[in-house]
């Protein structure tokens, strides 16, 4: 298999698949047999895939504000528009109005996109091909500038539910993986290592709630702070909100995952490799705030995604009467082997059980 930063390319297929649950559906079945040699093949193959899907069920749209000089009025009046065109003795009248329209930033984005990919080196011919097919339908939408999409104006909602998806693999390309030459042209770059961090741990978490079902719980869950007597809610704004990763509990037992992607998961102190201080702090103040009563039923982990460094950390201690440590999951391996690891961590902390 080919790699993309020391993990294999569908192995991150499938970690998207986990994150995003569409990408389990039959439509998208035949990538998952596919050989990748390249990233942006991939994120290629999904999207043709996708968009084609979506226009199959129809291209969402939306009112979009449009201004034009009719000889009927519809909408509203735009009086000095107006007055401009009558002293030309045009029988118009200029009006704004709003008209449901494919034309919009959700399916801009979806355009601006196919087409980066269609000029991407490393997205073979026949991808390619399917691209093409699929901007035939989209020659009513306008293209974008990259760098001027406005991310943060993108809502879901029932009625367009079905791009988030399409919209997030999209963001990785335009924004994590599109860097601007001297000359002003696009290449693509590897998948950022905070992109992906993100998908490492949701689809950690996503992994456990599909499979280990037998946990009464799996969330990304907030442990609240181990406050004793009253406190001035104006005091209490100063403290940092404790949003796990993943939270799974089995019954009165709780296992706490922090996913870490790094480049590298050990620090160097006093001559010596350790566990970063920040992230074992992190899940020993996790561990303990939820444990207020002291039971040791509180248990935390680092899940760190294995890096090229000789040593990886692999280590349990008792501290305080809880279980804390540090694993390392490599994602440069068969997928089975990955969610045996990750089974085998639910196995140790909770028992056996049936998946």
């Amino acid at each position: 298999m080919t790699t993309d930063k020391g993990i294999f390319i569908q192995n991150i297929y499938y970690m998207l698949s986990y994150a995003y649950q569409v990408l389990q559906q039959q439509d998208y079945q035949c990538i998952a047999s596919e050989k990748f040699e390249h990233i942006d093949d991939l994120f290629a193959a999904i999207l043709a895939k996708g968009v084609s899907r979506q226009l199959k069920q129809g291209l969402y749209r939306e009112y979009v504000s449009r201004s034009e000089t009719r000889s009927v009025l519809r909408g509203k009046l735009e009086l000095p528009q107006t007055i401009k065109t009558r002293i030309q003795h045009k029988p118009q009248v200029a009006c704004t109005f709003d008209e449901l329209s494919e034309d919009n930033l959700y399916n801009q984005i979806l355009k601006t996109t196919l087409q980066v990919l269609l000029r991407d080196e490393n997205v073979s011919a026949a991808r390619k091909v399917e691209l093409k097919k699929v901007l035939l339908f989209l020659d009513t939408v306008s293209v974008l500038l990259p760098s001027q999409i406005p991310w943060k104006q993108l809502h879901y909602q029932r009625s367009n539910q079905n791009y988030e998806m399409l919209l997030n693999l999209c963001y990785f390309v335009l924004h994590d993986m599109l860097q601007t030459t001297e000359n002003g042209s696009y290449k693509m770059t590897a998948f950022s290592d905070e992109r992906m961090a993100k998908l490492y741990e949701r689809f950690i978490l996503e992994y456990y709630r599909k499979h280990h079902t037998y946990l009464t719980e799996v969330k990304a869950a907030q442990v609240k702070w181990d406050l004793v007597g009253e406190h001035d809610a104006a005091m209490l704004r100063f403290l940092p909100a404790m949003q796990t990763d993943i939270f799974l509990r089995f019954h009165e037992k709780i296992l706490i995952l922090d996913a870490k992607y790094y480049s590298q998961t050990l620090q160097q102190q006093f001559h010596k490799e350790t566990l970063h201080s920040a992230n074992l702090y992190q899940i020993y103040t996790y561990v303990k705030n939820q444990d207020a009563a002291h039971t040791g039923n509180v248990s935390g982990l680092l899940v760190y995604a294995k890096t090229q460094e000789a040593i990886t950390p692999n280590c349990l201690f008792n501290l305080g009467g809880n279980q804390i440590g540090a694993r390392t999951l490599d994602l440069n391996q068969d997928f089975r082997q990955i969610t045996a690891q990750l089974d085998g961590i639910a196995q140790q902390f909770f028992g056996k059980h049936p998946l």
